[in-house]
């Protein structure tokens, strides 16, 4: 199998750089999806007239957000920025989305660093008008930590809701089946097993994920380049839960295009931005890809590969910095 790599694109100026000239955005640029299903535009979401302009009169069922927490809020200097930042578009989301809507939120906690932003940005949501729902745990398959610490192998999600919106519990139970037996429960004088009382002979996730396997190189929808990539499992779970066939799902972050994907897959309309022309390059060729091809990314290859075999400034910036070559 061939090995085309690509770097951490968020961490190497240079390479996004190179890569600008065979992206299709450029910065306010706006993709509409000529069938009418999707939307990504390539701005900063913080510019609620531009983002309500791109909505226009529709509203959102479902959001999902996951925000460059890693390198941004990761400082004790920097926490209370980001926080601000974050309130300015959780208040733009809570204009966009319908009577009934349902927020996910991805955010991290860094354990050397207070817990931050995490602890900030609980507290900022309390004074929003959103309700608190649930705090999910999805484990990772590895993690990262110390020899003389313990190992994160958690991601955090929080879920909240505007007004009441519905939720489709069967979205929830795993493929992993149940194996527990034991009496639990008196129902009617009886003694029940969990068995008898269950509607399915499956596990449920609920607020701790442990059957979602995190996105390594050797699965199919792996976007090299693209660090903070969400597994297209947990977002299903999420789209299947809190939406319906032919709602609009918004994602203001779109990095590898996940969300958008999903969306396709399920039937809904995604919305999706991201400052970032190289990551809304991606979003759309991921799109392509599973349009044209059924696959759902690149696994040890790349959404630049064609461009790049062919253009010896990457092929010597990888070489020199990486010692990557390509075949």
């Amino acid at each position: 199998m061939l090995n085309h790599p690509l770097p951490r694109i968020d961490k190497d100026d240079l390479l996004k750089e190179l890569l600008l000239p065979y992206c299709r955005f450029k910065y306010s640029d706006v993709w509409i999806d000529p069938i009418g299903k999707h939307k990504i535009g390539c701005i900063d979401i913080t510019d609620a007239a531009v983002v309500k302009k791109i909505f226009g009169k529709n509203k959102t069922q479902l959001s999902i957000q996951d925000p460059p927490y890693n390198f941004i809020a990761f400082t004790e200097q920097r926490t209370a920025e980001f926080i601000q930042w974050c309130n300015n578009w959780v208040r733009l989301n809570h204009d966009l989305m319908s009577e009934n809507s349902s927020l996910y939120i991805w955010i991290g906690a860094d354990q050397k660093n207070h817990f931050e932003p995490f602890g900030s940005f609980i507290k900022m949501m309390n004074g929003t008008e959103f309700n608190s729902r649930s705090f999910i745990t999805m484990r990772n398959q590895r993690g990262y930590g110390t020899q003389n610490n313990w190992m994160a192998i958690r991601q955090e999600l929080i879920f909240y809701t505007k007004g009441k919106p519905k939720f489709n519990i069967k979205s929830e139970y795993t493929d992993i089946p149940k194996v527990l037996r034991g009496y639990y429960k008196n129902i009617g004088g009886n003694k029940t097993e969990n068995f008898e009382r269950s509607k399915s002979q499956f596990i449920r996730a609920g607020n701790v994920w442990i059957d979602v396997q995190q996105v390594f190189y050797r699965m199919e929808e792996n976007v090299n380049g693209c660090f903070a990539q969400k597994p297209l499992k947990a977002i299903t779970r999420i789209v299947e839960a809190s939406s319906s066939a032919n709602d609009i799902v918004a994602d203001f972050f779109a990095h590898s295009g996940t969300t958008l994907l999903v969306c396709e897959i399920l039937d809904r309309n995604c919305y999706t931005f991201d400052i970032d022309p190289v990551y809304c390059e991606i979003s759309l060729r991921r799109l392509e890809n599973l349009r044209e091809k059924n696959k759902t990314g690149w696994q040890n290859s790349n959404p630049f590969y064609e461009e790049i075999i062919n253009d010896k400034k990457i092929l010597d910036h990888l070489k020199k910095k990486y010692n990557i070559t390509y075949s």
